[in-house]
């Protein structure tokens, strides 16, 4: 006779696979070396149960990594292919998947050029990045895109840093209106965005570039997804521009409409006279509920917010009703709730700019999220525990995420600690 097991409470065993593997690795004092980039490729490597796959089991939902723009393997590589970037920060790196047609392809190309042109700006060159596509499964390689980057100079009067990528923002943001066969990945002069559908083990193997000794970060940001509302695909991997997400945005709906609501009303004193208009819409509600959150952060950070202070109004504390926060903390959110409703769900978020490294956790505290801190400067967090193996006695401090807690760490100019 055969025995049916009866459920007897709310828990399920399925619900351990609908979230994704998320980790980080960040020296506090912004010392960079190869050795950050190795360990984040180990520990979305330890991830493997947190991704997604197909049937087959050789095509991953999706696997990536932000880093740092490393201006020590640029300089290298570009001098290889004859393009003068200049110093540090003084050039903004693209990243961008092109169709395989070879006609749409060069058209996109000169397409950016032209908008990069017109904006005031100088493009130096392209390259393609070097890439193993026998690495990966037939889905995979079949819908692969052709993966280039393409290298942008900052203009004299412009600062570096925010200034120079608010423009390479606007950029971007024109050409995405004017093409709609190429995805850029990131466009930045301070952090840059390798991913892909793989599984894995197949980032570090793909990508030649992440092997190179001199390629090397103070900051490294992992994601291996598990596709729980969108199909996967090579531009729905993670890292987005500025964040990995494990989790969902149960309010997306109604987050991304009263962003679009907000438009006719918005002011950006940050960005020059017609720019604003030539960003908007904010959100591409084509996108996945984590690209929607990342288009709204990346706005808010452009205008000119803090990107710690995005991610506070965003996802707020519960302060509502807590007596155990003060009435300053209380007053923050309060005047922040009069403009921005909260994007709800259970969701932990890593998010950088380059400058800086932060995370927060839904209000409710239903992913998980814990870190250490080492006795080198180094900050380590990801989804659970194990993931690098680090000796007891060097570990300072072991602590987790709190619902809606934000915490941050940053070595850029204008950035303190935690």
């Amino acid at each position: 006779m055969k025995q049916i097991q009866t459920q007897q409470d709310l828990y399920s065993p399925a619900f351990e696979h609908d979230n994704c593997g998320i980790g980080a690795v960040v020296h506090i004092k912004g010392r960079k070396s190869h050795q950050i980039v190795v360990d984040a490729l180990k520990i979305v490597e330890k991830l493997e149960h947190r991704a997604g796959k197909d049937a087959e089991g050789k095509t991953g939902d999706g696997v990536g990594i932000l880093t740092q723009i490393s201006h020590r393997f640029f300089t290298k590589v570009c001098g290889q292919a004859q393009i003068h970037i200049g110093g540090e920060r003084e050039y903004g790196v693209g990243m961008f998947f092109f169709p395989q047609n070879e006609l749409k392809r060069s058209q996109a190309k000169k397409m950016f050029e032209i908008i990069v042109e017109k904006e005031g700006m100088e493009f130096l060159g392209w390259r393609e990045v070097p890439i193993r596509p026998e690495v990966l499964g037939h889905k995979a390689r079949k819908c692969m895109p052709v993966i280039c980057q393409g290298f942008v100079k900052k203009p004299e009067q412009l600062k570096k840093g925010l200034d120079f990528d608010r423009r390479l923002y606007v950029v971007r943001r024109e050409f995405e209106q004017s093409n709609n066969n190429t995805y850029v990945p990131s466009l930045s002069s301070r952090t840059v965005v390798y991913k892909g559908m793989f599984l894995v083990g197949q980032l570090r193997t793909f990508f030649t570039d992440l092997q190179d000794e001199d390629y090397e970060s103070a900051i490294a940001i992992v994601h291996s997804r598990f596709s729980t509302n969108t199909n996967p695909s090579w531009e729905r991997a993670h890292p987005n521009r500025f964040i990995v997400h494990n989790g969902e945005i149960n309010t997306i709906r109604g987050n991304a409409d009263k962003m679009l609501a907000r438009e006719e009303t918005m002011r950006a004193p940050a960005f020059l006279a017609d720019d604003l208009t030539k960003v908007l819409p904010v959100v591409n509600t084509g996108g996945s509920d984590s690209a929607m959150l990342d288009n709204t952060l990346e706005f808010l950070g452009m205008s000119g917010m803090g990107l710690p202070l995005a991610a506070m109004i965003t996802i707020p504390e519960p302060w509502a009703n807590n007596d155990t926060i003060s009435q300053e903390v209380r007053d923050f959110y309060q005047y922040y709730a009069t403009m921005m409703e909260p994007w709800d769900g259970p969701a932990s978020i890593l998010f950088s700019d380059g400058d800086l490294m932060g995370a927060v956790l839904d209000r409710n505290g239903l992913r998980p999220s814990r870190y250490y801190i080492t006795d080198d400067d180094r900050l380590i967090l990801s989804s659970e525990v194990g993931v690098l193996d680090i000796p007891s006695e060097n570990i300072l401090k072991k602590e987790r995420l709190h619902p809606g807690e934000d915490a941050s760490c940053g070595h850029a100019e204008g950035h303190g600690g935690k």
